[in-house]
């Protein structure tokens, strides 16, 4: 198999979920299952209960703030879990961890307006969050308060702790769960954050490039328009040239077991 006719099927078929073919369920399954789910104009639609988590305001809307807009764009429902609301950093050194979560709140809340995002927070402490028993019952209880049919977190190989709690947590909560959901990791700051992440999956955001940026640039007290154009703009841009397309978002696509039980050659 070749690598670039793989990344162009694995984009085709995730591009078919998330845009024209979203409505491709009854539940969606994996990237296989959605391929030969045949036209999408013969399938019965169905909303989707799109969950996104992130360790801090922010994480999910620059690392997937895209996908988000096309899925509430097709009018399925959008949540946005924060695990903790940024006590740890709001631009002024100075300022109280109260005032900074209160500041950071407030953004989180615009950029999910123009998400059409519904923004729920689970209220562990930036920079010091907690992977145990207790932490995983709390964040099991609110993941699925919301019934996701799909889950979006971030990638745990990453430098940030909170980043890597995050992704605990949820993975934690799809076990649980009996693997009700299709899971999804997505990356943040690739290089200095997230580590070695080579995409399944894509979408092409180029259409919803400048809504997103919005989303972004709502997060003022973290400087927009400097970690953009240090990070994501490039990020957005190679993961595009993958693609096929002027811009895209990059997935890894966690599959069950039966999917994963296999080698070439064996």
């Amino acid at each position: 198999m070749k690598k670039k006719e793989s990344n162009r099927r694995n984009f085709l078929k995730f591009s078919t979920m998330a845009l024209g073919g979203l409505t491709l369920a009854p539940a969606i399954g994996s990237a296989n299952e959605i391929s030969g789910a045949g036209n999408a104009d013969s399938v019965i639609e169905k909303k989707l209960n799109i969950l996104c988590i992130g360790g801090h305001p922010g994480d999910p809307e620059f690392g997937c703030g895209g996908t988000l807009l096309k899925y509430s764009d097709k009018g399925h429902s959008v949540t946005i879990l924060y695990l903790t609301r940024g006590e740890g950093w709001a631009g002024d050194p100075a300022l109280s961890a109260d005032q900074a979560a209160a500041i950071r709140t407030r953004e989180a809340e615009t950029s999910c307006k123009i998400l059409n995002a519904k923004p729920l927070f689970v209220g562990q402490i930036d920079g010091n969050t907690e992977f145990n028993k207790k932490r995983s019952q709390e964040m099991n209880q609110m993941i699925f308060s919301v019934n996701p049919d799909i889950v979006f977190t971030q990638w745990p190989i990453d430098t940030h702790p909170d980043h890597q709690v995050t992704a605990c947590l949820t993975f934690n909560a799809w076990i649980e769960s009996g693997q009700k959901f299709d899971l999804y990791y997505y990356e943040v700051d690739i290089g200095s954050d997230t580590y070695g992440f080579f995409p399944t999956d894509y979408v092409d955001i180029t259409e919803v490039r400048d809504r997103k940026k919005a989303a972004m640039w709502a997060h003022l007290s973290q400087g927009p328009e400097k970690i953009y154009e240090k990070d994501f703009r490039a990020m957005e841009n190679f993961r595009g040239l993958e693609a096929g397309v002027e811009a895209a978002e990059g997935f890894i696509h966690f599959k069950v077991k039966g999917e994963r039980a296999n080698m070439k050659g064996l």
